[in-house]
């Protein structure tokens, strides 16, 4: 508790929080059949939450606290509103899990205990994520000696610190935990107790390379100088720092208040910078918007998801309003809606012609109303797939403007016909449709309401979602198209691609193409060069074969590396390139748009991937990497406490394909813990503005594939040089805590 303070108050005297220790019962809502109430409440660490359990050959569970992403309270999950009726609103609440996790919705007694099971969630859920490295790794080690000791004696025994050192990932013989156990065991009581644990912790958790870098360039053994570090700063961390900022981070990072006062970093400040913002491989002044918002939507990268709705796969998977909220929330500003007649004339979104469940339009235009700008400002595309019958279209078209209110863009910006795509700073809070349009967008400015053909024709997409259907096997057939719908198309109008010369002679800027993946690599690889110009003019989207019916992904950074803006994959599917999707969005604030390189967007640019020449774009770089070691890797296999993993590190470029390449460490046997290589590489990169460097820990496995511990992928221009720490993510994305890499990082001009 003494690791959580606000304004000099520990959380046990927060009553919200003092209710979450105590507990209370509440209901489980699954299905129509509520489940019998349950007791709930936070543990003492205020990290773990316990539920118990009904079932007989189930022990009471547990869930930790860093696996929640957000509590919602009222009826904001698909369960509640399906299986609660509107007057329990205020005694709903769900909590939302990270990863594929089901919700776990949940009522209370009364909307009172509600609200402060919501409140007291939601500052636990602050002050964890408020927690640096080094709070949560001594909270972690913590956890696990709590585990190690059986009869909660508060003592280690030989053999409960072999347990303890299992838990942590480490694998000793016999030998040398009894040396550790020695070591420790000052008072030769057999057991270690208060110092004695103190003195556990310390040489367990000491790292000899920081000390080795510490002792480097602190010319007092014991403390650095603000000089020191400003010399470390400026010759290991290639940083323009002053004098000030060395000061700066003495007084942000140095737990120790007398040293601080000299202006001096200890040891364990040091390692805190190391671990923290200043010290990871992202540059913290790409965090946040740096790039320049004010040119056309054309020419930025957008962050887009195909087949929104879909939580699995493309055939039997459940369709859900929830999907669309988590695309949302990791920064998604593109989403797909296939959109079909329903049942009581209510329009439908699901995969067409397959066994994929329903949910209604109107309610995944709610959840998109609700959390479309939560995490970024700029504009939101909904790309309609539309199957509908006219009637349904107009339906469509109701929702759309009822619920969206004025973030709806049903008008172009200005009071002319404009002569090019807006920008997303102008664009800020508005919702766009893309889709098919009846008539020329300057009919909205001359008052003509004449539409060029009450039917269009739909695009290869639209034949996509039944490749393997008789119904859809003609790729251009013709549907009616409700004039209500088809005036809320503004800047992205669906159009058909014939070739890039129709495309710059006959089509309009607000015009747009959608292309099957294996059509747009199949440009890209023999018409690299229109690619790029076409898409200086034009948005474009790319989207996964009907064949990945697993909602596997194919490569983006092909479809970057020709200028194409909206790169549509599945984003219910962990892999890795769903990895380089969330690296290429890392930047400029995760706020879901990338500007464009200059040559991607300059009419003069001669550059084409796949016939590398020298130009602007080359700039070649070489990388000298070394990665030097990991700490507290989490176990693969939980539930087996004598399996330790045996750790090695892959490093791998993406880019242009002379730039792409991969090397590997070797294993690391028994121990997750803090497991060390100091192995140098070398890559050379010509074109660093679409390169990403990914970083992928393994556990090695002679007999089978190697199982993933996690990952981190970074653009390559987003990298400090210098002694970095490199975050781990899970497959899903989630950042893993207490987790990471060392690493000493090197960019020079080859």
């Amino acid at each position: 508790l003494e690791a959580h303070r606000e304004n000099g108050k520990s959380l046990e005297d927060d009553a919200d929080l003092k209710f979450l220790l105590e507990g209370g019962a509440l209901q489980k809502v699954r299905s129509n059949s509520w489940q019998k109430s349950r007791f709930y409440k936070l543990l003492e660490d205020c990290m773990t939450m316990w539920q118990e359990s009904h079932k007989a050959f189930k022990g009471d569970q547990t869930f930790s606290i860093e696996d929640i992403e957000s509590v919602r309270q009222g009826r904001q999950s698909e369960g509640l509103q399906k299986f609660t009726d509107p007057d329990m609103e205020e005694r709903c609440f769900s909590i939302i899990f990270k990863g594929h996790r089901k919700n776990l919705d949940l009522m209370a007694k009364s909307p009172e205990e509600a609200s402060k099971w919501v409140a007291g969630l939601g500052k636990v859920l602050s002050y964890v994520s408020k927690l640096n490295r080094q709070q949560n790794s001594e909270h972690w080690i913590l956890s696990c000696m709590r585990k190690a000791d059986k009869n909660k004696d508060n003592k280690m025994t030989l053999k409960e610190l072999k347990h303890f050192m299992r838990q942590i990932n480490i694998e000793v013989d016999d030998a040398y935990a009894e040396l550790l156990f020695r070591r420790c065991d000052t008072s030769n009581s057999g057991t270690l107790e208060g110092d004695e644990i103190k003195i556990f912790y310390q040489m367990l958790t000491s790292r000899e390379e920081i000390d080795v870098i510490y002792g480097k360039f602190s010319k007092n053994a014991r403390e650095m100088s603000a000089g020191d570090l400003l010399n470390f700063l400026k010759t290991e961390q290639i940083e323009h720092a002053t004098l000030e900022d060395a000061l700066n981070l003495i007084e942000k990072y140095e737990p120790d208040e007398i040293a601080k006062s000299n202006k001096h970093m200890t040891k364990d400040g040091f390692l805190m910078y190391l671990q923290q913002e200043d010290g990871l491989i992202l540059n913290p002044a790409y965090k946040k918007i740096y790039q320049d918002m004010t040119q056309p939507l054309n020419h930025y990268f957008i962050n887009s998801s195909h087949n929104t709705y879909l939580m699995e796969d493309q055939l039997k998977g459940p369709s859900s309003t929830e999907a669309y909220v988590r695309a949302l929330m990791k920064n998604c500003r593109c989403v797909e809606l296939d959109c079909w007649d329903g049942a009581n004339g209510e329009p439908v979104v699901y995969h067409g012609y397959t066994l994929t469940s329903k949910i209604l339009f109107k309610d995944v235009i709610k959840a998109i109303k609700e959390y479309a700008f939560k995490v970024s400002e700029y504009p939101v595309i909904l790309s309609l797939e539309n199957h509908c019958t006219v009637d349904q279209q107009k339906i469509m078209a109701n929702h759309l403007t009822k619920i969206l209110g004025s973030a709806l863009l049903v008008h172009p910006l200005g009071d002319q016909m404009p002569t090019a795509l807006p920008s997303p700073e102008d664009l800020k809070g508005r919702v766009l449709i893309k889709g098919k349009r009846l008539n020329k967008l300057d009919a909205v400015f001359n008052n003509n309401n004449t539409i060029d053909e009450e039917s269009v024709s739909e695009e290869d997409e639209a034949a996509e979602c039944g490749d393997n259907n008789q119904q859809n096997q003609q790729k251009k057939t013709k549907i009616k198209l409700a004039k209500e719908l088809s005036d809320l198309v503004i800047y992205c109008k669906s159009v058909h691609f014939s070739s890039f010369e129709n495309s710059r002679t006959k089509q309009a800027f607000y015009e747009m193409a959608s292309f099957k993946e294996t059509k747009a690599f199949h440009l890209a690889e023999n018409s690299g060069a229109e690619c790029i110009h076409h898409n200086m003019e034009k948005l474009s989207r790319i989207y996964p074969a009907g064949s990945r019916t697993d909602s596997s992904n194919y490569n983006p950074v092909p479809m970057w590396n020709v200028g194409s803006q909206i790169v549509a994959l599945n984003f219910q599917t962990p892999c890795k390139e769903m990895d380089l999707n969330q690296a290429m969005f890392l930047p400029n604030g995760q706020c879901g748009y990338i500007l464009k390189p200059q040559f991607l967007r300059d009419p003069s640019s001669g550059f084409n991937p796949f016939k590398l020449t020298k130009g602007p774009w080359y700039k070649k770089k070489t990388l000298h990497l070394m990665v030097i070691s990991a700490q507290q890797l989490p176990k693969i296999n939980k539930n087996k406490e004598s399996s330790i993993v045996d750790p090695l590190v892959k490093v791998d470029i993406f880019g242009v394909s002379e730039d792409c390449a991969s090397k590997k460490t070797h294993h690391i046997e028994n121990n997750g813990f803090n497991p060390m290589w100091n192995v140098s590489f070398e890559f050379t990169v010509r074109v660093p503005e679409l390169a990403f460097v990914r970083f992928v820990v393994d556990d090695y496995d002679k007999g089978s594939q190697n199982d993933r511990i996690g990952q981190y992928t970074i653009p390559f221009t987003s990298m400090q040089n210098g002694y970095r720490h490199v975050p781990l993510l899970t497959k899903r994305g989630d950042l893993i805590p207490s987790t990471g890499l060392f690493v000493h990082i090197m960019v020079v001009d080859a």
